[in-house]
């Protein structure tokens, strides 16, 4: 992606989400995905003339691009290199409103040489940040029990041993350093079809576990209850069944179980309160405009006031 990315990126749901937070003036919000920017800005914008954000994100380069597009805020916008599961050690108040734009972002997908995509023959990397271990050496490290889980777990394939056996067999004939490795290795196993690529979820299902993305997710809703206010609200966009499971679940709570239902006594109370009973889907001019924004739902809550 070139220098002007951040001014030419428009972020997933912009209006819908910032819209949920209410920024006010004054308002201290978090955007726990800086990606480029977007959400950040128009944070920012609707919290002026004295709001501030404290916005993070794992990947600098994403950073470097962000902090040319929202220098104009000076001292009212604080980036940060961290993972959003870090948010709780950082953050040293807790916030009116906080966004998170969950999964790769357009930056990471734009760049071949990250190894997000099969559309270039380049290293097995996947990375988000620039620490970890690469794709390469986690498919470097596990067996065969491990990758099928893997598989199974972060992919949804349907034969997920089976392709699994088909990449650890690369691996032993030394044909598994690059994206196209990959590829062929699945392809061997699952031939193309008309719609999506068969190495399409098997890319999601080891970035996923390259990056710990639902690991990060639970330990950052975990932290929700003591980043945000009373009656402060969260926004959250998810791009697959996965992650959108997770938020719905977390911002619903616990279920009751049946023993306890008819007691006479008060069932723990849920922080958090869904706003919305479905989640929000973008309108049919986004994704004409924006073909990635597809798969994406918003979900919003807040938190309860004791």
């Amino acid at each position: 992606m070139n220098s002007e990315a951040s001014s030419i990126h428009v972020s997933v749901l912009l209006d819908e989400t910032v819209s949920a937070i209410e920024p006010r003036s004054g308002g201290f919000y978090i955007d726990a995905t800086c990606g480029l920017g977007g959400h950040t800005e128009a944070l920012l914008e609707a919290c002026s003339p004295d709001g501030r954000v404290l916005s993070v994100d794992r990947d600098p380069r994403a950073l470097e691009f962000a902090s040319k597009r929202l220098e104009r805020f000076g001292s009212r916008c604080q980036l940060l290199q961290a993972n959003f599961s870090e948010l709780s050690g950082i953050s040293s108040q807790s916030a009116d409103g906080l966004i998170a734009d969950l999964g790769v972002s357009s930056l990471q997908l734009d760049d071949p040489g990250r190894g997000f995509s099969f559309r270039a023959d380049v290293p097995l990397d996947m990375r988000m940040g620039n620490t970890g271990k690469t794709a390469l050496n986690l498919l470097e490290e596990v067996d065969e029990s491990e990758l099928t889980q893997i598989l199974k777990d972060y992919g949804e394939l349907q034969r997920p041993r089976k392709v699994a056996r088909a990449i650890l067999r690369a691996r032993q004939e030394n044909k598994l350093s690059s994206t196209k490795d990959l590829v062929e290795a699945v392809e061997a196993v699952m031939p193309k079809k008309p719609g999506l690529h068969p190495a399409t979820l098997v890319f999601q299902a080891i970035r996923i576990a390259v990056n710990r993305e639902l690991d990060e997710l639970d330990n950052l809703l975990e932290q929700l209850p003591d980043l945000i206010v009373e009656g402060g609200k969260v926004a959250i966009i998810s791009f697959h069944s996965l992650e959108d499971r997770k938020v719905k679940q977390f911002f619903r709570g616990p279920p009751i179980s049946p023993e306890l239902r008819n007691l006479p006594i008060a069932p723990s109370k849920n922080p958090f309160n869904p706003l919305v009973r479905r989640p929000i889907t973008p309108s049919e001019d986004e994704v004409t405009n924006n073909p990635r924004s597809r798969s994406a739902k918003l979900r919003i809550a807040q938190r309860r006031i004791d």
